[in-house]
């Protein structure tokens, strides 16, 4: 996708994420909805498109759910990829606004589930996990990501102390986010010396699933309070790539990278941060080389040249990621783009980057036999 017109993202919202809760997801949902259209001067009357991404939601779906925030919509996105929907969505309503489909998208990800919630979803995840995997003692993501992590040292030499600079850096962002659960420091011989859980996978190398809702409002940004905008320059999503191949090092963000550069008229060198899905560091590493910010098999040297805290040389997931604020299920795949408005935004606070005025955002998702099926991207750019 790249869009021509000016449309984009003019309010963002999110709730306070929660290790255990007993609010409802609808709860969840409706308050990350309600801040991000204050934050645009809107209301739920003034939404003619809604976007839903929520592994929890089903039997309901999201004409159910504007049912219940009492709007009327002309169009309806449910994400169907996992934690690449949400980046998905926003290009998708992009597509509806330019098609005449809708006015204003409010996209939203949310999910309302704990460690054990966790454990529950991954095993009835896909009928192939629910009817092969869980049977076989299928150990969850946790394993699956093992492999490629030892993949990907074996194969390319990377190596635990480079991987370990993510998590470190990310930490080091989150201690200036106070809606992060995870903000004590974090020094490389802490991440190398924690409690091993699927070998090479640390404690550190995992995230803590938790209960949340992000959201994004998207529509003309002739609509956004002065120096609030944020275009949506271009955007793509790729589902299982490469087909068949069991725990791949590589993903479909390679497949439309150079689309998404040509489409921008700038490239890898030229962000000022990005948020890249980050459940495990090995799949951040990964998203670096297939998104062209060092060749394939290269990254473990561009994590020891550079540094990753918001002040970094290479800023990523300035809030302190999913590794720190801790994974509210599906919304993982939104917390990235709400981050990235933030910071486009200068709204920051003590992790903003300075002179931030583009970056991209990665999604990924659907985690199957051994590797994640889908893939999205966007690049935003502030409109000032």
């Amino acid at each position: 996708m790249k869009s021509d017109s000016q449309i984009g993202i003019i309010g963002y919202g999110a709730t306070t994420y929660e290790k255990k809760t007993s609010r409802t997801l609808f709860s969840f949902l409706s308050e990350a909805g309600r801040e991000a259209l204050n934050c645009a001067g809107l209301s739920f009357a003034d939404v003619d498109g809604l976007a839903i991404s929520s592994f929890e939601l089903p039997p309901d779906n999201t004409v159910t759910t504007a049912e219940q925030f009492g709007m009327s919509i002309s169009w309806a996105y449910l994400g169907t990829a996992g934690s690449a929907g949400p980046v998905a969505s926003v290009i998708n309503a992009v597509h509806a606004i330019e098609s005449g489909q809708a006015t204003t998208v409010l996209c939203i990800a949310g999910d309302n589930y704990d460690v054990g919630g966790h454990f529950k979803l991954m095993d009835n995840f896909s009928r192939g996990l629910r009817n092969y995997g869980t049977p076989l003692g299928f150990g969850g993501a946790n394993g699956l990501f093992a492999i490629i992590q030892r993949k990907h040292m074996e194969t390319y030499g990377t190596r635990i102390e480079e991987l370990g600079r993510i998590s470190v850096g990310q930490r080091k962002s989150a201690a200036h986010n106070e809606r992060a659960l995870l903000r004590g420091p974090m020094t490389i011989d802490d991440y190398i010396n924690s409690r091993m859980i699927a070998d090479p996978i640390r404690l550190y190398d995992c995230v803590l699933p938790c209960a949340g809702a992000e959201a994004v409002v998207v529509t003309t940004l002739d609509r956004a309070r002065p120096g609030k905008g944020v275009r949506v320059v271009t955007g793509y999503e790729r589902h299982n790539h490469p087909p068949m191949e069991i725990a791949p090092l590589r993903g479909g963000w390679e497949l439309f990278a150079d689309r998404l550069y040509a489409d921008a008229g700038y490239g890898p060198d030229d962000m000022d941060f990005v948020q890249l899905y980050d459940d495990y560091p090995i799949m951040v590493a990964i998203q670096l080389e297939d998104l062209g910010f060092c060749r394939k098999g290269e990254v473990g040297k561009f994590l020891a040249d550079n540094t990753f805290h918001w002040a970094g040389s290479v800023p990523l997931n300035t809030g302190g990621g999913q590794l720190s604020c801790g994974q509210a299920g599906i919304a993982g795949g939104l917390l990235s783009v709400t981050e990235a408005v933030r910071q486009l935004r200068g709204e920051g606070g003590g992790r903003q980057v300075a002179n931030a005025r583009r970056g991209l955002v990665a999604g990924y998702g659907m985690v199957g036999y051994g590797h994640g099926l889908s893939t999205s991207t966007i690049i935003l750019e502030a409109s000032r």
